[in-house]
């Protein structure tokens, strides 16, 4: 691949910063089991956010496409180097699983699972329970007399099928939603509709199933010092204390952590009062599906990475500031596949530039901020 001379100076940036960080750069492949057919990523630093992770009791990772797994190398070589723990964006979900009321489509999943065994690392499973995601067959086949039979079902058969395997369960996925006008921010979605109760049917299931697992809540907008999340950050609270005072079996909360670059985008005291509060309650914090959009900022490339960094760097610190968190997951490992890029792409329609490795598979400034930010995090 000829190198143009912006992948030059953003590589020499993320080189530049890590070198001020002390950590050296190195030619050679990161991890043993990348076997020599593999690419290997000449001028990666030795460095990894697996390593850094590591070296102080924090999984870090990504979520990844199964195809790409398959079917790109180096992508995969990518996300050997640097992932200690995965999630596919889509291949446990709902409708990915369920072609029909009474068939399942695991290929993808089980791909994920083996190719994670292969190379020693975790797995989340992502989710059983969301607003999006059903299968067109859903509505009309799903009634309120069926409703916990067929989610019951669900779970018996896909956690079933990994238990033992899968380090964490997102149960249920976004079941606050204010704006929906419900009694205490319920989301107003098929499940609530057709079983109240799913919330605690899903937990109990998923424990009696895999007991192993963690069982975690996962849920966005909470993260900022807007007012918006600052209601979502209480009613999220609400959820998970209900969950404990009911005996529903939950040990974790999931920070999606979506965030945006810019003076305008703000993450501080709010969102560690909220760790620190799911902490006291013995719960284990997981930040999910972290990227930064870049969408306001301007188009200049050098100034978009540092604001993005700078975002990675402060949001890490925050997060990571007063208690342990259990894993870091960016949603995506490259700039080349991101979902922003469709979902809440620039007005200018530049591409973004919102992960630690760019649409080159080169570091960018903000994989030097995340090795950094985990670098100065104490062992608990």
């Amino acid at each position: 691949m000829t190198t143009t001379r912006r992948q030059f100076l953003t590589h020499a940036s993320a080189l530049s910063a890590l070198a001020a960080m002390g950590i050296p750069d190195s030619a050679q492949p990161l991890h043993a089991s990348q076997s020599a057919s593999e690419p290997e990523h000449p001028g990666h630093p030795a460095a990894t956010l697996r390593a850094a992770g590591v070296a102080h009791g924090i999984l870090v990772g990504c979520a990844v496409k199964v195809r790409l797994l398959r079917d790109t190398p180096e992508y995969a070589a990518l996300v050997r180097e640097q992932a200690g723990i995965l999630v596919e964006e889509n291949a446990m979900k709902f409708a990915r699983l369920r072609p029909s009321p009474t068939t399942y489509f695991f290929d993808d999943a089980d791909y994920l699972v083996q190719f994670a065994e292969a190379n020693k690392m975790k797995v989340r499973g992502h989710n059983f329970v969301w607003c999006r995601e059903l299968p067109q067959w859903f509505e009309g086949y799903v009634t309120k007399a069926n409703a916990e039979q067929v989610l019951v079902e669900h779970i018996e058969h896909v956690a079933g099928r990994y238990a033992g395997k899968i380090h964490s369960w997102d149960v249920v996925n976004e079941a606050i939603n204010l704006e929906d006008g419900l009694p205490d921010g319920m989301r107003n979605l098929p499940w609530q509709k057709l079983l109240p109760g799913y919330l605690d049917i899903a937990y109990r299931t998923t424990r009696r199933v895999d007991p192993k697992a963690l069982l975690v809540y996962n849920d966005y907008g909470i993260e900022g010092e807007d007012e918006g999340s600052r209601k979502k950050r209480i009613a999220v609270m609400q959820l998970l204390k209900g969950m404990q005072k009911r005996g529903v079996p939950l040990d974790g909360v999931g920070i999606q952590s979506h965030l945006s670059a810019g003076p305008k985008h703000v993450y501080g005291p709010g969102l560690q009062a909220f760790i620190a509060e799911a902490h006291q309650m013995g719960l284990k914090i997981l930040l999910t599906e972290m990227d930064v959009n870049d969408h306001d900022l301007p188009a200049d490339i050098p100034a978009r990475d540092a604001s993005v960094a700078d975002t990675y760097a402060r949001y890490l610190q925050t997060a990571l500031g007063h208690s342990p968190l259990e894993a870091v997951l960016t949603w995506g490992i490259t700039d080349r596949y991101t979902w922003l890029n469709s979902d809440q792409s620039r007005s200018d329609k530049l591409p973004e530039r919102c992960l630690p490795f760019d649409a080159d598979l080169q570091p960018t400034p903000a994989f030097a901020a995340m090795v950094q930010a985990l670098r100065a995090t104490s062992k608990s």
